[in-house]
């Protein structure tokens, strides 16, 4: 069994034993509350990943969850070279934020990524604030990077292309989604749309 493989049954065992969170048992039958029946992506709720994660922005500014208190945050692992699934996924969010309208604010979406070696943060700061001036991108350096994605369960590796520097990245697709309260929540699958985002991030923020 491959690395990839393994990291996806990670994440699809993790939400099955978080499955229990918040239930009520009644007639001997387990009963979701319901607002976590509600949710549209992956519930994750009580998995201990990233809380503490420390990581430089764009500017150099080292940023923690604790900055965005009051705010679900939208944790996605990439680079800037992705020919597919990063684009896509900046794409979508920055679709999800047009459709939130006011309760955008009350969103930061944090662009963490997995090839700090061409990422550089001159580019990260005109590629990720190209989706939306309110997005943010995170950098750090091989040992910061392997430390987060360790926290997060989250899989990257360098696919060696033609040249040196044609390398691509195989890396997790979805994102990680926290409450304004700093608990993750939500683990959101790669090309759904934004509808279920806009959705959960609703009830997130209610």
């Amino acid at each position: 069994m491959n690395a990839f493989l393994r990291t996806c049954l990670l994440i699809v065992a993790a939400a099955a034993l978080v499955a229990g969170c918040g239930k009520k048992e009644e007639g001997g039958q387990m009963l979701l509350s319901p607002t976590q029946s509600a949710f549209r992506n992956t519930d994750v709720t009580g998995l201990d990943y990233g809380k503490d994660f420390a990581m430089p922005d764009f500017n150099g500014k080292m940023r923690t969850l604790a900055d965005f208190k009051g705010k679900a945050v939208v944790i996605f692992f990439g680079y800037t070279q992705c020919p597919d699934v990063c684009p896509t996924t900046m794409a979508e969010m920055a679709n999800v934020m047009q459709q939130l309208g006011p309760l955008a604010d009350k969103v930061q979406v944090l662009f963490v990524t997995v090839d700090s070696d061409r990422d550089t943060p001159e580019l990260l700061a005109k590629y990720v604030p190209s989706f939306d001036q309110r997005f943010i991108g995170l950098r750090g350096d091989k040992e910061q990077t392997e430390k987060m994605a360790k926290e997060f369960k989250v899989f990257y590796q360098k696919v060696p292309g033609k040249q040196p520097g044609s390398y691509t990245m195989d890396h997790t697709a979805g994102s990680y989604v926290f409450d304004p309260q700093g608990r993750i929540r939500l683990f959101i699958r790669h090309g759904q749309g934004p509808e279920p985002i806009v959705h959960d991030l609703k009830l997130l923020l209610s």
